[in-house]
């Protein structure tokens, strides 16, 4: 069970009963800024409004709760503080239930109980609700402040153009970046009808850039959606990635993706030799690791029209994916790896692989050494290739120690079905080989160096 240890500055002991005697009241923790310094006329609305304290402590961002309003049980804030014979106060609930399981101590200092009553910490319940209150009435009041801001920028932009629209259009992505309350008002309002049709064959890169930006932070529906898959406006995202910052360029991807979702969606919009050129540039930048996720995301998500996928290999995608493989972390590994293996699945992908030196030392490095799912791709890969050329690809996957991790895959207890691949590869591996040689490749060491 988790316990939170308070410093003597938090002032826990301060309240009625504390360790130390000392009596804490509201207004000696208003005047110390116990409650963040916030004006004295808050407290007041708060208190006459009657706010539901749960609810408060629900909505807020409790990486700001000041510790003192921790229990010391539960590292939640409390809502009904009572406090031991020992001084040290905790959330009723959470007592009564460290009582239920026949403790007799007090969770914090382990001392032993004299006397197991509880008494209400009036005083901290009143600090906890005049804090939360504050910040509630603040937050709502932000909140407003927000919204408004929000309303009067989409006027703005029925109004201005030029730089002013820029300004405009950088301030709202702001704003909607920030607060989920002003990508409600630019929704409700039917800002994203009127945020869209800024983009256009004459669109500049800099208003487009900033579309983008607040489009990607918005929940878009079927209509706009497919307001967004005009040939034209797809041409400017195309255009938008290849040139833009690095945070414009995820935007696009991420932006495209959500288009890629709808059913009507249609893969001819995606067979773009720039687009696809763009995308294995953002995942290759070196300098930029954040965009190499959203890149392969998106070239995930193409890969799932076949009629894309010879358009992929044809710009030389999968060397330059095999290549990149060791130096991704899992999450992008595995999209990687679903991406060859659709592009096996062609002629000329399955050529593209085994044409590449790297692809069988690679794929037979991931096999058990990731997830069950990157063993499932490269197993395929190898499969593919190997059944290409199997003279000239079983000798050189078997050198680079395939046998012997295709018998740990068999042994292991993973998916029958990896088991049986690992099984019939396996079996094309050893035909070149005499049964004596063929044993001498499967030993475990040169798996394990």
């Amino acid at each position: 069970m988790p316990m939170y240890q308070p410093s003597k500055r938090d002032g826990v002991v301060g309240f009625e009963g504390g360790g130390d005697g000392q009596v804490l009241d509201l207004a000696t923790a208003v005047k110390d800024g116990l409650l963040g310094g916030v004006g004295g006329g808050v407290v007041g609305a708060a208190v006459g409004e009657k706010l539901d304290l749960k609810k408060m402590i629900e909505e807020l961002d409790l990486s700001e709760v000041p510790s003192v309003f921790i229990c010391p049980i539960s590292l939640e804030p409390m809502q009904d503080p009572v406090t031991l014979c020992t001084g040290q106060t905790y959330e009723r609930s959470n007592i009564h239930k460290w009582f239920s399981l026949g403790h007799l101590t007090c969770p914090t200092t382990m001392q032993e109980l004299w006397d197991d009553s509880v008494t209400p910490n009036r005083t901290l319940y009143h600090l906890i609700y005049t804090w939360f209150s504050q910040n509630y009435l603040l937050m709502k009041k932000r909140s407003e402040d927000v919204q408004g801001r929000a309303s009067e920028l989409l006027e703005t932009l029925k109004k201005v153009k030029g730089q002013a629209r820029v300004q405009a259009l950088k301030e709202l992505q702001q704003v909607v970046a920030a607060h989920g309350t002003a990508r409600k008002t630019v929704i409700d309002e039917g800002g994203v009808s009127a945020i869209t049709a800024l983009l256009g064959p004459f669109t500049s890169h800099a208003v487009g850039s900033e579309v983008i930006g607040i489009l990607v932070h918005l929940s878009l529906d079927s209509e706009s959606k497919s307001g967004l898959m005009q040939p034209s406006k797809i041409s400017l995202l195309v255009d938008i990635l290849n040139e833009g910052s690095m945070e414009t360029k995820i935007s696009c991807t991420k932006l495209i993706e959500t288009l890629m979702e709808e059913k009507d969606f249609r893969s001819e919009l995606v067979s773009s030799h720039s687009l696809l050129v763009g995308l294995m540039r953002l995942v290759k930048d070196k300098r930029h690791s954040n965009g190499i996720l959203p890149g392969l995301s998106l070239l995930r998500t193409i890969c799932l029209h076949m009629e894309v996928r010879g358009l992929i290999v044809r710009i030389g995608a999968v060397s330059q994916l095999v290549e990149l493989l060791p130096t991704l972390d899992p999450e992008c590994l595995e999209l990687a790896l679903f991406i060859l293996d659709a592009l096996s699945s062609l002629p000329e992908g399955g050529l593209a692989l085994k044409d590449c030196s790297k692809t069988i030392p690679n794929m037979v490095r991931l096999l058990m050494r990731i997830s069950e799912s990157c063993t499932q791709f490269a197993l395929s890969i190898l499969w593919s290739v190997c059944k290409l050329a199997p003279e000239e690809c079983s000798s050189v996957a078997v050198d680079a120690g395939l046998a012997a991790k295709l018998l740990l895959v068999i042994q292991s207890g993973c998916n029958p079905v990896l088991k049986q691949q690992s099984a019939e590869l396996l079996k094309l591996c050893s035909l070149n080989y005499t049964d004596t040689l063929f044993i001498s490749k499967c030993k475990l060491t040169r798996t394990i160096q």
